[in-house]
């Protein structure tokens, strides 16, 4: 992390829940989209995920405005709960 960085917590942001079968996300390939679950704040969208279940972290996503090189614009569940660790240093 560089001294400059710095992440909006703020910034509109959306937590999708990729639809499973057993556990298992469904790929695109047949057909699945993800699906609204948070439509907020970067900050309300991190702490609607923290509040899931682990065992079904990988079945979600946050979708938000690229923030340099912290922040895509999609955030896999590994990177989301590596800025939520991380975010009262960002």
């Amino acid at each position: 992390m560089h001294d400059g960085d710095h992440v909006n917590f703020n910034a509109p942001a959306v937590l999708r829940k990729w639809p499973s079968l057993a556990g298992d996300r469904i790929p695109s390939a047949q057909g699945a989209r993800p699906y609204l679950i948070v439509d907020g704040t970067l900050r309300e969208c991190i702490d609607g995920f923290m509040a899931k279940p682990v065992s079904t972290h990988h079945l979600y996503e946050i979708h938000t405005a690229p923030q340099g090189e912290i922040v895509p614009g999609v955030i896999p569940a590994n990177l989301i709960v590596e800025i939520a660790r991380l975010r009262e240093f960002l």
